[in-house]
């Protein structure tokens, strides 16, 4: 969990950083279990923020061709994530987008939003190099390996466990190299 000093740290940076600004982007990336959602739920309510999930962006199973399963980044509908929420922000019109459940293998009903000053990206992925420097505001959030483990395992049970273990964290750990995104956030937080 994110320590209140330094949660309060991360707000008055944001709050100094966007008070001339008439549009705001923030992008939350990080390890898997480091508390990514947990934060942006938070920022979002103290900033009366709109916030944007990329778990709702996963790839659809005619997406997942050998090729893009190797891409580094590639597991993530970074297309449509950029179509349907970046590119419909800068409008600053009402919008809204379907996010993609993988559990059911569907769209869910749409999410809508109205304009708004300021915006928060959540999740693995968010910091992909085809949009990062959309951002206004980069924050990286990590956690140890043990804690990572014991927070999945808890959060996402045995079977689903292995697969973060074998697949998941492996393809972020290459994200996060390939594109040095800890190495560009604004604001590293350590969990």
């Amino acid at each position: 969990m994110i320590e209140a000093r330094v949660y309060n740290q991360v707000l008055t940076r944001i709050r100094e950083k966007s008070e001339s600004s008439d549009l705001f982007i923030i992008a939350i990336d990080g390890n898997s279990s480091a508390g990514k959602s947990t934060l942006g739920q938070r920022l979002a309510l103290d900033l009366k923020a709109n916030l944007y999930q990329m778990d709702d962006f996963f790839l659809r199973p005619e997406q997942r061709t050998p090729e893009r399963l190797e891409e580094v980044g590639g597991n993530v509908d970074y297309e449509r994530f950029e179509k349907e929420v970046l590119a419909q922000i800068l409008t600053n019109q009402d919008f809204s987008y379907r996010p993609y459940d993988c559990q059911i293998g569907d769209f869910l009903a749409p999410k809508f939003f109205k304009p708004n000053k300021i915006h928060i990206v959540e999740g693995s992925y968010s910091q992909h190099p085809l949009f990062a420097d959309s951002y206004d505001f980069r924050i990286f959030i990590k956690t140890d390996y043990k804690m990572q483990k014991k927070r999945i395992l808890e959060r996402n049970g045995q079977f689903l466990y292995q697969r973060f273990i074998d697949e998941w964290i492996p393809k972020e750990n290459a994200y996060f190299s390939a594109f040095e995104t800890e190495k560009r956030a604004d604001f590293i937080i350590k969990t």
